[in-house]
């Protein structure tokens, strides 16, 4: 059996699971993953609760495939041409996506949900290692450019900009701006000149 959101189907499915997946976005966002009831996300997207119980069956099923959908449609990696240029676009759009009124909330349900529910755990984790996978080449073609150390372990830089600006999300009332965005890159460019990122 073919996990859910693996098959990007064409048509009235297409239609049928955009709906469902923005109506589990409004209400993880809006009342958190605990208050996410299949029958009541059915009546709100206008889908049969036949479908949606064939097609996902479980609450976690559809923040699963929530989440592959956001990965798959979010903002492709930056090439500016430099270093710089791609670590600053990758801080924005962490910035952007944390400090959008609906994003913010949604990713903060996610995290608490994740918390105790492993198949959303796994979900996220597969999530964010889709979108640093994206942006890896980045710091590829920084080696390759002679801006970053040979060796210089790619994943592990993209993970090092996004994580203070995540910190701060979590541990304080105001989400990360712009200001944390270029500190947090400044920091991570000084390490990598240092070799801090190579093996």
């Amino acid at each position: 059996m073919t996990d859910p959101g693996t098959v990007r189907p064409g048509g009235r499915t297409a239609q049928v699971r955009e709906s469902v997946l923005r109506t589990v976005g409004d209400m993880v966002a809006d009342r958190g993953f605990d208050a996410l009831e299949l029958p009541v996300v059915a009546e709100r997207a206008g889908v049969g609760k036949t479908t949606l119980y064939r097609r996902w069956g479980s609450a976690s099923a559809l923040v699963s495939d929530l989440l592959v959908e956001m990965a798959a449609s979010s903002r492709p990696r930056a090439d500016t041409g430099s270093l710089r240029g791609d670590l600053t676009a990758n801080a924005a759009l962490v910035v952007d996506t944390l400090g959008d009124a609906r994003q913010g909330r949604l990713f903060r349900a996610m995290f608490a949900a994740a918390a105790t529910d492993p198949t959303t755990a796994e979900s996220l984790a597969t999530f964010y290692a889709v979108r640093v996978t994206e942006w890896a080449p980045c710091v590829d073609d920084a080696i390759m450019r002679g801006e970053a150390p040979a060796g210089t372990d790619a994943h592990e830089v993209i993970r090092a900009v996004s994580a203070p600006l995540y910190y701060r999300f979590l541990t304080t009332p105001t989400p990360p701006d712009g200001a944390d965005a270029d500190r947090a890159v400044a920091v991570v460019l000084a390490a990598v000149a240092a070799g801090a990122f190579t093996a």
